[in-house]
């Protein structure tokens, strides 16, 4: 098992792509600590998962609540090994022509708040158990912190932003700290969209059409699922695959960065 003995912590680990990590790591032989918003999804690890996981229910945004995820799984373990910031939220294709000037005041602040800051804040309360281990950070970016085409204007701009704070914390924390990203392209979640815009209810799952038109896009014809992507989550924090790695973010997006052929 590529990850045994290894300790992790995973924000917005509930649902989605972040709840396929949590799988994984574990299969792989880590135990984790969960850090999400709403208390049924703790719930739900806890008994999944048992003594595998401490969950932590707070929120990105605020440092406290980071820090005390991170307190509790270092309690709990005895260490940190691995911080994977992968909370975050969709902007449903806000456009800035069709949008007026307040709800872009909202949703700026709300999306950045939470898929970028929100980043920063959990890194910084991992940091010294992290230097302590000489441990790993893992983002999750997007195939729109490359193209255009995976969310509105905003979103691609938070995600543009995680490739440049992956490239600095790796910088800075160098050698002690590795700090990688895995970029997803376009994948089934329920990953929801501000609360600002009244968005926060709705979910990527339920949009009409949504499989087709993810599929519509990508050259390999397919929407990806959460757990396609987490063997890079894996492969980025084992110590002994990942060890020369770091500033690296790994695309997983079925060909979108080189675009589709057209057709006949």
């Amino acid at each position: 098992m590529r990850l045994e003995n290894q300790v992790a912590l995973v924000t917005g680990g509930g649902t989605g792509i972040g709840r396929a990590v949590v799988e994984r790591f574990i299969n792989e032989g880590a135990t984790v600590g969960v850090m999400v918003k709403e208390q049924t999804h703790a719930d739900d690890l806890t008994t999944t998962f048992g003594d595998k996981v401490v969950v932590s229910v707070g929120d990105v945004r605020k440092f406290e609540d980071n820090q005390r995820a991170v307190d509790s799984v270092v309690s709990t373990y005895g260490k940190l090994d691995c911080f994977v910031a992968n909370a975050g939220i969709w902007d449903y294709m806000g456009s800035l022509q069709e949008q007026d000037a307040t709800t872009i005041e909202n949703s700026y602040a709300e999306l950045f708040d939470i898929n970028v800051k929100g980043y920063v804040l959990g890194a910084k309360a991992a940091l010294p158990a992290l230097k302590k281990s000489r441990g790993s950070m893992i983002f999750t970016a997007s195939s729109s912190s490359y193209f255009t085409g995976g969310g509105g204007f905003l979103y691609v701009a938070t995600k543009h932003a995680v490739q440049g704070l992956i490239k600095a914390l790796a910088w800075e924390l160098a050698p002690e700290i590795r700090v990688n990203g895995v970029a997803p392209g376009g994948t089934l979640t329920n990953l929801s969209g501000p609360a600002s815009t009244g968005m926060d209810t709705v979910h990527m799952l339920d949009a009409p059409g949504i499989e087709e038109l993810i599929a519509g896009i990508t050259p390999l014809g397919i929407p990806a699922q959460p757990e396609d992507h987490a063997g890079i989550f894996v492969l980025l924090a084992s110590r002994e695959d990942g060890r020369y790695m770091t500033g690296t973010t790994i695309l997983s997006d079925g060909g979108i960065g080189v675009g589709k052929r057209p057709e006949e």
